[in-house]
């Protein structure tokens, strides 16, 4: 399993926990110089328990996912895309 991997099935992982709607979880990956960005895209619906109260769920995705990232000796970013209309 390659570094990606293993951030992306962790955070697909933890997404389809708390999801309602887990045919709609969208990951998106991209790798740039600063380093690798993950574009979560989920249901309307599940938005707010994604963002959580005041964005902690969020800002611990983050951290989490950066966590492993370091590890791995790669920079992660998370980025949530508005839901599609």
């Amino acid at each position: 399993m390659s570094e990606n991997e293993s951030v992306l099935d962790f955070l697909r992982y933890v997404l389809e926990q708390i999801c309602d709607h887990k045919s709609d979880i969208s990951l998106e990956q991209t790798e740039d110089s600063l380093g690798t960005l993950i574009s979560i895209r989920v249901n309307d619906e599940d938005m707010g328990k994604l963002i959580g109260k005041n964005g902690q769920t969020i800002s611990a995705l983050r951290l989490l996912c950066r966590s492993i990232g370091a590890r791995n000796g790669q920079r992660v970013n998370l980025k949530v895309l508005e839901p599609a209309s």
